[in-house]
């Protein structure tokens, strides 16, 4: 047996290992949704909402507590009645903590739960009240796993497949993390403990990391929710999104350099290894990733099951490959490129631990 099929046949295990204990995990029974009536502040930062993110915010949330929504941008956007806008124009690099920081400094929150949810998300009162529970209970954080829906062609498909069915699902993340716990920042509830971190992260552009990982030097640890963050997708190209999942890779490499080589490793070792095995012609090596191809198809249809949305459609038994692929096709990207990122016109360096400042802001933007 070559020295390459050895290799091949132990990154075969430990690939299918960690996909293994990731399955079983996720097979644990789930506990009953959470529901709370507590007052609810739900912030919306943005800068320039698309026509999605505007639909978005015109749809009713049937939360049965107190409910102020506040959207938080420079310009007034076309607002349903009853959500409230307030004028925001942070000047830290980090624009959407900037704004945060904007409507906790200027808005009364009068013992009410704080929810900060990104406008791309759908928010329902399921949604509310899975957030606002868990802080309302005590706890410091709460993050909804983004859940990718109305994905059109093979981007869209791709986009969903990697975060709905492989391990870059935020709910497979979350059950796999050592040490702080995976978060998004798409939908958040803050404790606290969370508001009290909040000013020092103005200058990291994985704020939602950073979050995690000062609130786990604390002891205090994250809260998932039960209910997905519904997110409606755009048409779009693979190259855009490429470049999407490309400064995601970058913004890991800044602030966990250290987890940053599982990727290939652990999160996208399919593909290199159907070729390895299709080049060497070993047979235990093909018997091996055909295990290791079973086990991820079981782990993406537990996946597809616990992120079922309603939608017809909703498992696709080859998008987890499809996710693979985009990911591992920005992971190569990220290896070439500079530390730095381009983020709707404006344009940032990347310092290690996360940390960023800004370059350069495109005439797109308009603003300074």
């Amino acid at each position: 047996m070559s020295a390459g099929t050895v290799l091949g046949l132990g990154w075969v295990v430990l690939a299918a290992g960690f996909s293994a204990v990731a399955l079983a995990r996720l097979m644990r029974p789930r506990g009953p949704g959470a529901s709370t009536h507590v007052p609810v502040l739900l912030l919306r930062p943005m800068d320039a909402p698309s026509a999605r993110e505007l639909e978005n915010l015109a749809a009713p949330i049937d939360y049965a507590g107190p409910l102020e929504q506040v959207v938080l941008s420079p310009t007034r956007p076309a607002l349903p009645e009853g959500v409230r806008w307030a004028p925001s124009e942070p000047r830290t690099p980090n624009r959407k903590v900037g704004h945060v920081l904007h409507a906790l400094d200027t808005l009364p929150r009068d013992g009410r739960v704080v929810l900060v949810v990104d406008a791309d998300v759908a928010v329902t009162g399921a949604l509310v009240r899975g957030l606002a529970a868990p802080v309302a209970a005590g706890v410091a954080l709460s993050t909804a796993v983004p859940t990718p829906v109305e994905a059109q062609g093979l981007a869209g498909r791709a986009v969903a497949g990697l975060l709905r069915r492989t391990h870059h699902s935020f709910r497979a993340l979350h059950v796999m993390s050592a040490g702080a716990q995976a978060v998004c920042g798409k939908a958040l509830g803050l404790g606290p403990a969370a508001l009290e971190e909040l000013p020092a992260l103005a200058d990291h552009i994985g704020e939602d990391l950073e979050l995690s990982k000062r609130l786990h030097a604390r002891g205090l640890g994250v809260a998932l929710c039960e209910v997905p963050a519904r997110v409606p997708l755009a048409a779009g190209d693979w190259r855009a999104a490429r470049e999407r999942f490309t400064r995601w890779m970058q913004v890991l490499r800044s602030h966990r350099p250290g987890l940053y080589p599982t990727v290939p490793l652990l999160f996208t070792p399919t593909w290199p290894l159907l070729a390895l095995a299709l080049l060497g012609g070993s047979a235990p090596l093909a018997l091996g990733v055909l295990g290791l191809v079973a086990v991820r198809s079981l782990l993406s249809w537990r996946l597809a099951v616990l992120s079922a949305s309603g939608e017809p459609g909703t498992f696709q038994g080859a998008d987890w490959l499809l996710g693979e692929a985009l990911l591992l096709a920005a992971f190569v990207s990220s290896l070439v490129r500079a530390p730095r990122v381009t983020w709707r016109g404006r344009t940032y360096a990347l310092d290690s631990g996360g940390r960023m400042s800004l370059l350069w802001v495109g005439l797109k933007e308009g603003r300074p």
